[in-house]
């Protein structure tokens, strides 16, 4: 079980916390299926001839209730429940992603950060100037998130998808501290 936001101690008054959010999860899957449902029932009432008979709010609330059950079945589920926090502040990032321990990398002790899309994903990769000026923040047992091999290095990856409020914001507040050609391209 990775450790929570709430019981490390911010390292700076001004930090900023971003973390996933199982209800945002749901809330999107929920829209995005009732959403498909709302432009696919016309044509299936149509192919099918008029349908079973049932009303249209029949229909919808049918809809309704399998598109929480499923949106609920993932929000819930061992992909939906990762655990991912970013806590950004002037004395640096904070970062546990899936199930990790969190890090801690002072603003000096990092080479780049990039926030990018990979299909429907939101990826934070962090590159530290040298893995050992990455710090433990707490714990040793889960060890440090994910690693990748990017065009800058070894960097510490993580899965924003789920993470509230947006990777937008967490651009924004990551261009406040790192220098203008560095943020978070």
């Amino acid at each position: 079980m990775s450790i929570a936001p709430e019981q490390v101690e911010a390292p700076a008054r001004d930090a900023v916390l971003f973390k996933s959010s199982p209800v945002r999860t749901f809330l999107a899957l929920f829209l995005l299926l009732m959403v498909s449902f709302a432009l696919v029932a016309p044509l299936v009432a149509l192919l099918g001839e008029g349908g079973a008979g049932n009303r249209w709010w029949q229909t919808a609330a049918q809809a309704a209730v399998v598109a929480a059950l499923a949106a609920g079945a993932y929000a819930y589920s061992t992909r939906g429940s990762l655990r991912t926090w970013v806590r950004i502040s002037s004395a640096g990032l904070e970062l546990a992603a899936q199930e990790s321990d969190p890090i801690m990398l002072a603003w000096a002790d990092i080479k780049h950060v990039t926030v990018r899309r990979q299909g429907f994903k939101n990826l934070l990769e962090v590159t530290p100037v040298d893995l050992d000026s990455v710090h433990p923040v707490q714990g040793e047992e889960a060890g440090p998130p994910a690693m990748a091999e990017t065009p800058d290095g070894q960097s510490f990856t993580a899965d924003l998808s789920e993470v509230w409020p947006s990777p937008r914001r967490l651009r924004r507040e990551l261009a406040k501290h790192l220098p203008s050609d560095d943020a978070a391209s």
